[in-house]
C-alpha cells in the first residue's frame, strides 16, 4: 500500500470526475489520501470528501495563501473543529514568501495561532513551507507540536536536519521526478529513507510526464518508483517504508477505514 500525504481531493479541479480519480488511485495501490484544507470555507467539503471515499482522512487548516480573507473567528471555527472531529492532523498551515502581493504579517499570525491550536490538541501538522523553511522552523521551535510533514520539501540537507530533529518526514512528490531538479533529487537519494513520505499535492505539482497536465493521486506509484531509482532499492521497500513513515507521525492513519 502507498499513502499520498498530501492530496486536495475536494478541489474544483475534480468536480467533474472526482470518483472516477479516487477509484483509480485505489486502483494503483493508493490505500490512503490525506485531504488538507486550506480555509474555513472548505472544511465541509474535505468532511465530504472523507466520507464518500475509502481510505481518505482529513486535516483541517488555514493556508497562507488564504489568510486575506480569514478572519479570526476561523481559528475558533478551527479550534472546534478538530477537537470535535479529531482530524488526521492541523493543515495546511504555514508561510509562503514567494506569492506577491503578500501580508507576512498576518501569515505568522494565522500560523502561530494554528500551532498552538495543534500543540493544545496534540496533532501534527501540514506544513506549507515555500521560500520560507528558515521561517517555519523559527516558530516551530517556539511552539513544539507534535511533528508532522514538511510538504513539498526542497530546502538543504542542513534544513532537512532540523526538521527531522523536530519529529518531522520530508514529503516528495513530483517535483522530484524532473531530471533538472538536482538539489531535491540528490536530497531524495541521501536523506534517511525514514525521513520520506511521498504525496502527489494533486491537482498541483504534476510529475515530468505529465506534461504539465492535471496531477492526480494515481501517479504516486511511478512517483514512488523514482525514489526507488534514485535511492538504487526495491520499489517495495520504497512502499513500504515510506507508508510507515506515514503512520509513525500521522498515528490517526492506522484507524482509518
Amino acid at each position: 500500500m502507498l499513502v499520498d500525504t498530501h492530496c486536495h481531493l475536494d478541489a474544483a479541479e475534480f468536480d467533474g470526475d472526482r470518483e472516477a480519480v479516487a477509484e483509480a488511485a485505489h486502483r494503483a495501490g493508493v490505500g490512503r489520501i490525506v485531504v488538507p484544507a486550506v480555509e474555513r470555507a472548505n472544511f465541509g467539503a474535505v468532511a465530504s470528501v472523507c466520507r464518500d471515499y475509502s481510505g481518505c482522512v482529513a486535516a483541517y487548516g488555514i493556508h497562507p495563501m488564504y489568510v486575506d480573507r480569514a478572519r479570526e473567528a476561523d481559528l475558533d471555527a478551527l479550534r472546534e473543529t478538530v477537537m470535535r472531529e479529531r482530524p488526521l492532523a492541523v493543515g495546511e498551515i504555514g508561510l509562503d514568501r514567494f506569492v506577491e502581493p503578500r501580508d507576512d504579517a498576518q501569515q505568522e499570525f494565522y500560523f502561530t495561532a494554528q500551532l498552538q491550536i495543534a500543540r493544545e490538541a496534540c496533532l501534527p501538522v501540514l506544513l506549507h513551507i515555500r521560500r520560507a523553511i528558515d521561517p517555519v522552523l523559527k516558530q516551530l521551535r517556539l511552539c513544539r507540536v507534535p511533528g508532522g510533514i514538511a510538504h513539498a520539501f526542497n530546502g538543504s540537507r542542513q534544513q532537512a536536519d532540523e526538521f527531522i530533529k523536530l519529529g518531522f518526514k520530508l514529503g516528495f512528490g513530483g517535483a522530484m521526478t524532473f531530471p533538472r531538479a538536482k538539489r531535491i533529487r540528490e536530497l531524495a537519494a541521501m536523506l534517511p529513507l525514514d525521513a520520506i513520505v511521498l504525496e502527489t499535492d494533486a491537482p498541483d505539482i504534476p510529475p515530468e510526464w505529465k506534461g504539465g497536465a492535471r496531477n492526480t493521486p494515481d501517479q504516486l506509484p511511478r512517483i514512488a518508483h523514482t525514489l526507488a531509482e534514485l535511492r538504487g532499492i526495491a520499489v517495495e521497500e520504497v512502499a513500504d517504508a515510506t507508508t510507515a513513515n506515514a503512520a509513525a507521525v500521522l498515528p490517526e492513519l492506522i484507524r482509518i477505514h
